[in-house]
C-alpha cells in the first residue's frame, strides 16, 4: 500500500494580512443569537476541519464498491482515512483534510501537490436511514474516471481551489500560478462566516472599541450614529429587493468572476459576470436544467421584479425558510398583501378552488406547481425559483418540462392543458394567447430563421426580464446585419446584462464601426460591461482610436489581462485570456494558453476548435487537422460535440483537397448532429463537386426540411436543380428567395436565365 505524498507547496491557510476583516468570532460577543442561528447553518456548514465532530460520514472500516472503483474508509485515532484504488489510480491512502458541507450530503476534502485541495467524488449520504441516507455513495453513479479525466476527484473540475472556494470560504485569496499551475491560497474564514455578506467588519469592532452611542447590544444605528459612522460599509437592510439579491448572487448563480472579489454593497455586475439562459444550464423556456444555483431563474420571476428578495422567504442566519408550508407563500398572497408589494393580488391561494389538489397532499403545495424540483448530486433536490405559472402546453414547442407531468407522470402535456383550461378558464387562455418566451428561445437554438423578428421585439421589450432580453441580445449575435439595429439598440440599454451581451456581437466589425459604438461604453458604470468593451476592441488599431482615450484603454485591457492571469485555474477562464491574446497579435501565447485549457479538461470544445481556427488561420492545417483528430479519439466525448469536431475536419480536409476523407467525416457529422443545417449545405456542396449530383440534391432537401427558409440552401437548390436540368424545382426554390429578399436584384436576372432554359 502506498501513503500519498503531499508535495512541496503550502496547503491552503489562514491570511497573514486582515485587510480590513475581523478577526474571526468576533461578532459572537455582541450578536449572540445571530450567530447561534448560523452556528448550524449550510453556511456555518459550509467547510470545516476533519474532526470527530465534523465528519459525519461513517469512517469505522466502511467499504465502497462500484464497478472497478473501490475505497475503504478508516480511522486512526483522530485521523480520518480514505484507501482508494480505480482504473489507472494504485491503492492509496490519504487523509481527509476538510469537510464540506453537511445536509443532505457532505463531501471530503483531500491535500494535494500544487497547494491543491480535490473534493472526493465518494460522498456521505446524510438524511435519515428512512429516508435512504446514512450511506456511501457515487456521485457520478454508473461512471469511472481515470485520473487524466477532469471529472476524476484527482481532477480540474473537483478542484476546490477554483471551483468552490470562493464561495465556501471568507475573504479567499486563490493565489493562482498560471505558469506553474499551482495554488498559494488563504482565507480570512475558512467557512462562510458575518463577513461574507456584511463585508469587513474591523471598522465596525474600532467603533465598539471607540465607544460610540448606542441604544443596545447590537450594531443598529441610533439617531446619531450612521451605519458609515459605525463603521459598517454595507447596509444590507437598507437595500432594494433587487439589490439584496444581487449581493447573495455572487455565490448563488452561475456566473463568470471577474477576478475582483466579492464588491461587497455593489451591483451584482461589479463582481461577476451571470450566466445567460444558455442551452445545457437551462431549459429554452428558461426552468433551471443544470446547476444553476437559484440566481437565474429567481431573475425571471415576477416576485423580483416586484422587489420580493431572498430574505422575505429565507431567514438569512439559519438559511431556513422563514415559515413552513404554504405559509411561506401565504404571507404576501393572502387577502392583506404587505404594502410594498402592491402589485399582488388578493386571493385565498391555499384552497382546493385554487390548487385543485386535495388538502394537504402533495399537489396542494404551492411549490408543487410553481417550483418544481431537479435533483442534483444524487441526493440533492433544488427548485426552480422562477414562480412560473404551469405551462404543458408549451412541452412541444419548447421541450421543456411542466410541473403538472412531473407529478403526473402517466399523463400527456395535452391532458394536462385541458385541464388548467378547465380550472382556469379565460386566465388559462390568457396565458396561451400570448407567446412565451420559451417559444422564441427554442426557435432560436434550432437555428430556424423565422426567429430573427420574434428575438428582436423581445430583446426590446422592456417589460420582459433583463436576463430573457440578455438571452435574446446573445442569440441575435452571430445573425449578421439583419439584426445589427436590435444590437445596437442593446449597448443604450438601461440593463447591464442585456449592455454586457450585446458588446461581443461587434468584436468582428471593423475598426472604425467598433470603435464609435463601443468606445464610450469604456465609461460605462458596470466592470462587467467594461471588461467586455476591453476584450471586443482588442486587436483594434490603436490609430482608430482618438488619442485622449487611448490610454484608458491600454491601461483597462492591462487590468483585464491581469484579472484573468489570475484566475486561469479552470479551462473556460484560460479560453477567455486565449481569445484576449490572441486578438492583441499575441499568437504563440495564445495556442499555449488553449493547450493549457485543453490539459485541464480534453472534452473542453470552444478551447479546442478556438485553437484549430487559430492554428487555420496561420496556415498549420495539418497541426489543426491533429487536434481535431485528437478530439475525435475520445468516444466519449458528448455526440454533439464529436458532431461538431468532425464537421470541422471535414471543412479543413476539403480545403486540403481531400475530398473523399472530408466527405466521411460530413456523413458522420451529419448522422451524429443530424439537425445541424450548415453540414447538410457542406455536404450538398461536396457531393456535387465529386459529381454526386442526386446525393447532393438529397442533401439539399434535408437541410431544407429543417430549414425552409435558409437562403444559402435555397441559393444551392436553385444552382444544383437548373445544373442538373430540373427547371420547375430550381424555380420553385427560387420563388421561395424572391418571397423572402424581393428586393434582391440577382434573382430577377437568375429567374430570366432559368425562364430562357
Amino acid at each position: 500500500m502506498a501513503w500519498s505524498a503531499i508535495g512541496q507547496a503550502a496547503s491552503p491557510r489562514m491570511a497573514s494580512e486582515p485587510m480590513g476583516y475581523a478577526p474571526e468570532g468576533s461578532c459572537a460577543g455582541c450578536h449572540q443569537e445571530e450567530t447561534l442561528a448560523w452556528r448550524d447553518s449550510d453556511h456555518g456548514w459550509a467547510m470545516r476541519e476533519a474532526t470527530p465532530d465534523n465528519v459525519l460520514g461513517d469512517f469505522a472500516g466502511a467499504r465502497f464498491e462500484e464497478g472497478e472503483v473501490e475505497a475503504r474508509f478508516h480511522r486512526e485515532a483522530e485521523r480520518f482515512l480514505v484507501t482508494l484504488a480505480g482504473p489507472g489510480e494504485p491503492e492509496t491512502t490519504r487523509e481527509i483534510a476538510y469537510t464540506f458541507g453537511y445536509f443532505p450530503l457532505q463531501q471530503y476534502l483531500i491535500e494535494m501537490p500544487g497547494g491543491r485541495l480535490q473534493s472526493l467524488t465518494i460522498a456521505w449520504d446524510s438524511r435519515a436511514a428512512e429516508d435512504g441516507g446514512q450511506r456511501w455513495f457515487s456521485l457520478y453513479p454508473g461512471r469511472t474516471f481515470t485520473p487524466d479525466d477532469p471529472l476524476h476527484w484527482q481532477g480540474r473540475y473537483q478542484n476546490w481551489n477554483a471551483m468552490c472556494a470562493d464561495c465556501h470560504s471568507t475573504n479567499l485569496q486563490k493565489g493562482y500560478d498560471p505558469v506553474e499551475d499551482v495554488f498559494d491560497t488563504t482565507w480570512h474564514e475558512q467557512n462562510v462566516g458575518c463577513q461574507s455578506c456584511h463585508g469587513p467588519s474591523q471598522a465596525h469592532l474600532d467603533w465598539v472599541e471607540i465607544g460610540s452611542p448606542r441604544t443596545d447590544d447590537t450594531s443598529t444605528p441610533t439617531d446619531n450614529a450612521s451605519n458609515t459612522d459605525m463603521g459598517l460599509g454595507v447596509d444590507l437592510g437598507d437595500m432594494s429587493g433587487q439589490a439584496l439579491v444581487g449581493q447573495c448572487a455572487r455565490c448563488h448563480s452561475r456566473r463568470q468572476m471577474l477576478g475582483v472579489g466579492p464588491a461587497h454593497g455593489q451591483p451584482l455586475l461589479e463582481s461577476a459576470l451571470p450566466s445567460l439562459l444558455t442551452e445545457g444550464l437551462y431549459h429554452a423556456d428558461g426552468q433551471i436544467q443544470g446547476e444553476v444555483y437559484v440566481y437565474g431563474s429567481f431573475a425571471q420571476s415576477k416576485m423580483y421584479q416586484a422587489g420580493v428578495s431572498c430574505t422575505d422567504c429565507h431567514d438569512p442566519h439559519t438559511n431556513r425558510l422563514r415559515l413552513e408550508g404554504n405559509a411561506v407563500c401565504t404571507q404576501c398572497h393572502n387577502a392583506a398583501p404587505p404594502s410594498r408589494f402592491p402589485g399582488i393580488t388578493p386571493a385565498d391561494y391555499d384552497s382546493v378552488d385554487h390548487h385543485h389538489h386535495s388538502s394537504g397532499s402533495e399537489g396542494a403545495q404551492c411549490v408543487s406547481c410553481h417550483m418544481p424540483e431537479t435533483t442534483y448530486m444524487v441526493v440533492d433536490p433544488r427548485r426552480d425559483h422562477s414562480f412560473r405559472v404551469p405551462r404543458p402546453d408549451l412541452n412541444e414547442a419548447t421541450g421543456s418540462p411542466d410541473a403538472c407531468t412531473r407529478c403526473h407522470d402517466d399523463m400527456a402535456p395535452e391532458r394536462a392543458a385541458t385541464s388548467l383550461a378547465t380550472w382556469f378558464g379565460d386566465l388559462a387562455r390568457a396565458e396561451r394567447g400570448n407567446t412565451h418566451y420559451g417559444e422564441i428561445l427554442a426557435a432560436a437554438r434550432q437555428g430556424r430563421d423565422d426567429a430573427l423578428p420574434d428575438l428582436q421585439r423581445l430583446a426590446a421589450d422592456q417589460g420582459t426580464p433583463e436576463i430573457v432580453r440578455a438571452t435574446a441580445v446573445d442569440a441575435l449575435a452571430d445573425v449578421g446585419v439583419p439584426a445589427l439595429p436590435t444590437l445596437e439598440a442593446a449597448l443604450q440599454d438601461p440593463g447591464g446584462l442585456v449592455r454586457a451581451a450585446g458588446v461581443p456581437a461587434f468584436a468582428r466589425a471593423p475598426d472604425a464601426a467598433k470603435v464609435a459604438l463601443l468606445l464610450p461604453l469604456l465609461d460605462d458604470p458596470l466592470l462587467a460591461v467594461r471588461d467586455e468593451v476591453v476584450k471586443a476592441l482588442a486587436g483594434t488599431s490603436m490609430m482608430r482610436v482618438p488619442e485622449a482615450r487611448r490610454d484608458d484603454l491600454l491601461q483597462a485591457r492591462r487590468d483585464v489581462e491581469r484579472r484573468l492571469r489570475e484566475n486561469a485555474d479552470l479551462p473556460g477562464n484560460r479560453l477567455n485570456l486565449a481569445v484576449l491574446l490572441s486578438r492583441t497579435g499575441k499568437e504563440d501565447e495564445a495556442i499555449e494558453h488553449y493547450r493549457a485549457a485543453l490539459a485541464m479538461d480534453p472534452y473542453f470544445l470552444p478551447a479546442r476548435g478556438n485553437l484549430v481556427t487559430l492554428l487555420s488561420q496561420r496556415g498549420e492545417g495539418q497541426e489543426a487537422r491533429r487536434v481535431l483528430e485528437e478530439g475525435l479519439s475520445r468516444t466519449d466525448m458528448p455526440t454533439p460535440d464529436r458532431a461538431h469536431l468532425a464537421y470541422l475536419l471535414a471543412l479543413s480536409l476539403a480545403e486540403a483537397q481531400r475530398f473523399d476523407e472530408a466527405l466521411s467525416w460530413l456523413d458522420r457529422a451529419a448522422e451524429w448532429r443530424p439537425k445541424h443545417v450548415r453540414t447538410h449545405y457542406n455536404r450538398a456542396l461536396l457531393l456535387d463537386r465529386l459529381g454526386r449530383k442526386p446525393q447532393a440534391l438529397a442533401a439539399l432537401e434535408r437541410g431544407l426540411s429543417l430549414a425552409p427558409e435558409a437562403p444559402d440552401l435555397l441559393y444551392a437548390a436553385v444552382y444544383l436543380n437548373a445544373a442538373a436540368g430540373n427547371i420547375p424545382q430550381a424555380l420553385s426554390h427560387l420563388e421561395r428567395l424572391r418571397r423572402l429578399q424581393p428586393d434582391d436584384p440577382r434573382l430577377q436576372r437568375l429567374e430570366q436565365q432559368l425562364k430562357g432554359q
